[in-house]
């Protein structure tokens, strides 16, 4: 909740600001994830031993295929998730090669 909006559930809202105040909850949410996931990017630089072993495109396509298979599981748009994960992988793979060279 933030202020006085009470967060409902998406099947539950019956106005746009319940709506609204729902996406912006999920957002806050979905950053806080994110600022978890570049945690682990920092930990990843700081154990790989050499910065070449940064990029691993093996595993780039591992994790892009568990989001597209949680997405079809979740029943959201696969390719728009492939989409986002695809941009999510490389901006992580750029802050890591940033944290690698900052050790």
């Amino acid at each position: 909740m933030r202020g006085d909006m009470i967060i409902v559930a998406p099947a539950d809202c019956s106005t746009m600001a319940e709506v609204r105040a729902g996406v912006d909850q999920v957002d806050r949410d979905l950053v806080t994830l994110l600022a978890r996931r570049f945690g682990y990017m920092d930990a990843a630089a700081r154990i790989k031993p050499v910065r070449g072993a940064v990029r691993d495109e093996d595993r780039k396509a591992q994790v892009i295929a568990n989001a597209c298979a949680a997405a079809r599981d979740a029943g959201v748009p696969e390719a728009v998730v492939g989409d986002l994960w695809e941009r999510l992988v490389e901006a992580s793979i750029a802050y890591e090669l940033a944290a690698f060279d900052r050790r």
